[in-house]
């Protein structure tokens, strides 16, 4: 009889004990969310993720159920989910989506409310719900990546309001220096949507490698995309596994943005094609395996290369759903300045002739500016003043700040060094409304971060240039700026790293940070 009372004792204190650790993680996971909502208060009690668990999607949006799916997978090791919609009158336990209307939630806020028997979810459209969904993944416990034991998960009691800063929130993988396949694409895709980030920029061409199917240009690919920086054969997106991209992303809310250089870093094309050259009959480029950049340019006299460009914008365009094209423009160091300009007013209406709108690396802003057109600053800070004083639109990218391809310190033995050396407090200490004289809050289209590939090969190294830094940019693009201190959000960050660690991430560990 005593060892009975004895080793139900024992159970009694062991449950408490991980009841208390439960709790103390759900307290920790609300206090540390990245991006920092705009608003949170903690409320008492904790929902609790096990058993079975019904969710309601109240308007039965074929979206928003798709979001709610998400949900299911994420808690499927430790709950049992049924999906239903209907009414949300009467609905008093489990996980509630209800379309609201506020104004002041745009097309990507959310307001989630947690009780210790109903989670609620209100936005206004489906993006809203999924960034709500991403949030409550970060109020569940790190295990949910790597789960073996099948515990319960608790969910901090709490409610939350949030809607982002910037429009357009992204980052950019260059795959023209190194070529990375779909499924590295796709785990790239899967980083920035758990951090709320909407826009994927995909550099497809570049000196070293082209790297985008175009029916009527087929050499591009057999010979401009067979190598990548150090040798080695290089590769492509045929059009359905681009498309099969930007499906993966759109499913994310992310806008693939592709990226065509030009007039400059084009010798993968001039390798390809004679025609795209000023003499045509001379021998062609070699294919180009190195890393010097501004010794290339499209003959911009030549009428044949406006044939080119239409039919690549022309095929690019359709496969395309996002509204955007990127043409490049920057470092065309061997184009004259004449000609580059006349080159840019021509290819402009090009890409609007064909429903989108034109994005361009800041030296665009020396051409005359479609409506519409946005300037990308990243390194002359009098050329987003230059694209403002024409009405447009900047997204920033600064060099020195967001290029994830920069060292953290002189001790990397990955990236480069040539604007920066970008520890995690020097990538995010700053504001992009205050960061170039003339650039306001109200001239910014969004922040886009970087990866230049020259020195990148592996899913592994990404990582570790990506993290944790991408998290710096994904908060500067979402939260309030008055959210917003070094001090506080190093300790968001260290405690973040468990989720990192729990997913396999390799990131880089800095001494800036007490990880947990």
């Amino acid at each position: 009889m005593l060892k009975q009372i004895v080793c139900t004792i024992a159970v009694a204190v062991t449950l408490f004990s991980c009841s208390q650790k439960s709790q103390q993680m759900a307290d920790d996971a609300f206090l540390h969310l990245i991006p920092k909502p705009v608003q949170a208060e903690r409320l008492q009690g904790y929902f609790n993720v096990s058993g079975r668990i019904a969710i309601n999607v109240a308007d039965g949006n074929a979206q928003t159920l798709q979001v709610a799916d998400m949900l299911i997978q994420t808690v499927k090791p430790v709950a049992q989910a049924t999906l239903t919609t209907g009414t949300a009158a009467g609905f008093t336990s489990g996980i509630l989506f209800v379309t609201v209307t506020d104004s002041t939630l745009g097309n990507e806020g959310y307001i989630l409310h947690v009780t210790d028997s109903l989670i609620t979810i209100k936005a206004q459209r489906p993006a809203g719900f999924f960034y709500a969904v991403q949030t409550i993944r970060q109020l569940l416990p790190p295990e949910q990546y790597n789960n073996t034991s099948h515990k319960s998960w608790l969910i901090a009691a709490c409610s939350i309001k949030d809607y982002p800063l910037y429009a357009l929130r992204g980052s950019m993988l260059d795959v023209s220096r190194h070529f990375f396949g779909v499924e590295d694409v796709k785990k790239y895709i899967d980083h920035l949507a758990a951090y709320k980030m909407n826009v994927f920029h995909m550099h497809l061409s570049d000196d070293q490698g082209w790297r985008i199917e175009i029916k009527k240009w087929p050499k591009l690919t057999e010979v401009g995309g067979s190598t990548q920086v150090g040798g080695g054969n290089g590769g492509f997106y045929t059009q359905e596994a681009y498309k099969d991209i930007v499906q993966y992303a759109a499913a994310r809310f992310i806008t693939v943005i592709p990226e065509i250089d030009m007039p400059g870093h084009t010798n993968a094309a001039l390798a390809s094609y004679p025609e795209l050259n000023c003499n045509p009959k001379d021998s062609l480029p070699k294919l180009y395996t190195g890393t010097e950049v501004g010794f290339s340019s499209l003959c911009t006299t030549n009428e044949k290369v406006y044939g080119f460009i239409d039919d690549v914008i022309a095929e690019l365009a359709a496969i395309t759903p996002g509204p955007y094209i990127h043409i490049g423009g920057d470092e065309s160091l061997v184009t004259p300045k004449e000609e580059y300009i006349k080159f840019m007013n021509r290819v402009q209406p090009i890409v609007t002739k064909y429903g989108k709108q034109v994005i361009g690396w800041d030296e665009i802003a020396n051409a005359v500016l479609q409506p519409g057109t946005i300037a990308q600053h990243w390194a002359d800070t009098l050329n987003p003043v230059k694209a403002i004083a024409q009405g447009a639109k900047v997204i920033m990218s600064p060099a020195k700040r967001v290029y994830l391809d920069m060292q953290y310190d002189s001790t990397t033995k990955l990236g480069l060094h040539w604007a920066s050396y970008i520890e995690v407090e020097h990538s995010y200490s700053w504001n992009p409304a205050t960061l170039v004289k003339g650039v306001e809050q109200k001239n910014i289209a969004g922040l886009v971060a970087p990866l230049w590939t020259e020195t990148i090969v592996t899913r592994s190294d990404i990582e570790y240039m990506l993290f944790p830094r991408l998290l710096s940019y994904a908060e500067i693009g979402w939260s309030p700026v008055a959210n917003r201190n070094w001090e506080e959000y190093k300790v968001r960050l260290a405690h973040h790293g468990l989720y990192l660690k729990a997913q396999g991430i390799n990131f880089y560990q800095s001494k800036q940070v007490q990880w947990k």
